[in-house]
């Protein structure tokens, strides 16, 4: 059975996602965050020594990261769902994605995230930290010109790997008008299987307005 450690408000909200569209059986154990400090509750250390979430667990495999976890559920369980065929062009443009997802586009998130902590918000870092947000969200936007998905005009589980990237962009980078990214954000939040989780998951505050 598969066992996803969810921790509220956080990426692991993805994970049940793709496990909905998929309508694998799973079982969720939720973790709350620390209504001080934001951070993931010692529970989680031991599933993982980092005590991060998502952690999925099925038998004896613990798997750490989004991207990883998702591609184990795709290649173990998927059943040739939500994934191009392997040696495809297809297929290596899935891969990408789903490695550029945290490899490279929430970089500069977290900067802006973790700067407006700082006392003067960070100013001396912002105009690169923009810089950085306008040229890969542009990148983002602009493959979806015309198109749904990133991946031939096909959802696959990159586009759940993006979810959350595009979930979070406009809270943190407000300025920016992507409306490619606008329109897959309304577009994959309308999925029924999404919505099947975020009832699962609990609270989640990236997600559609009055859920």
């Amino acid at each position: 059975m598969l066992t996803v450690h969810h921790l509220n408000n956080s990426r692991s909200q993805r994970i049940l996602w793709l496990l909905e569209e998929l309508e694998l059986p799973y079982e969720l154990k939720c973790y709350q965050r620390d209504t001080s400090t934001n951070l993931a509750p010692p529970e989680l250390e031991a599933v993982h020594p980092l005590g991060k979430s998502p952690v999925l667990t099925d038998a004896d495999n613990t798997v750490i990261e989004s991207g990883a976890i998702i591609d184990y559920i795709l290649r173990r369980h998927g059943n040739g769902r939500l994934m191009p065929r392997p040696g495809s062009i297809e297929h290596e443009q899935y891969l990408q994605w789903l490695h550029y997802a945290e490899g490279s586009a929430m970089l500069p998130l977290m900067l802006r995230m973790y700067t407006g902590r700082l006392p003067d918000g960070g100013a001396a870092l912002q105009p690169r930290i923009d810089d950085e947000l306008n040229r890969h969200l542009g990148y983002m936007d602009k493959a979806l010109e015309g198109v749904d998905w990133f991946v031939g005009n096909t959802f696959t589980g990159a586009d759940v790997q993006l979810s959350f990237v595009v979930e979070i962009a406009p809270l943190l980078h407000p300025g920016g008008s992507f409306a490619n990214l606008a329109a897959m954000r309304k577009r994959f939040q309308s999925r029924p299987a999404y919505q099947r989780a975020l009832q699962k998951g609990g609270k989640y505050d990236f997600g559609p307005p009055g859920q």
